[in-house]
């Protein structure tokens, strides 16, 4: 399948949900989708004219944006994850009412995409494949750990995110199983921006 097509039926599901905020005027709802829409047209209009810094960094920084495939991911990733919080046409939100148990999908996706987004730049920084998969690993669960603990340090604040301590580590999991996945899918050539031996 054309990548293109997945990141624009993407942005597609990505628009019912936007039409579906407006419509049950779920303000969360409407800011979420918007920030994805703008962020998904962003990247499409980014493919289309490459920019160079000429700075070995900012461009290793901006690699995983000229990548389709993992740009793909992502825009999957942004459609499932706006979809769970509010299917479209309902009021149903899996995510923090209805199935709690559905961020396992977000927290798989997103494990999975923050890995390939993070091992990207440090294979364009021109790092040994070794030095590539630890540091990938290490900065993964750094901000992994890193987003949980201000989900939790949030909770005060927005009531319905309360989790258990059982539930962050679940979700650690579910990020693990994304990453694992990343790896596998770049060790066997899946993934064609790059490839890890």
């Amino acid at each position: 399948m054309d990548l293109r097509k997945i990141i624009y039926f993407s942005l597609g599901i990505l628009v019912l949900g936007l039409i579906t905020g407006i419509y049950y005027k779920r303000v969360d709802h409407i800011y979420r989708c918007t920030a994805w829409i703008l962020g998904l047209l962003a990247i499409i209009l980014l493919q289309r004219k490459r920019f160079s810094f000429g700075s070995k960094v900012l461009d290793a920084l901006l690699s995983p944006f000229y990548s389709e495939d993992i740009m793909a991911i992502l825009a999957l990733f942004g459609a499932v994850h706006v979809s769970l919080v509010n299917l479209p046409f309902t009021t149903i939100d899996l995510f923090h009412k209805e199935w709690r148990n559905a961020d396992i999908i977000s927290h798989f996706l997103g494990g999975l995409v923050l890995w390939l987004i993070i091992a990207k730049v440090l294979y364009e920084l021109k790092l040994s494949n070794k030095e590539v998969l630890f540091y990938s690993i290490v900065i993964f669960y750094t901000l992994a750990v890193g987003w949980e603990s201000i989900e939790k340090l949030s909770e005060s604040q927005i009531s319905f995110i309360t989790e258990s301590l059982g539930n962050k580590i679940r979700d650690i999991i579910a990020d693990t199983l994304g990453l694992f996945t990343g790896i596998m899918m770049v060790k066997k050539g899946k993934v064609n921006s790059f490839r890890l031996s």
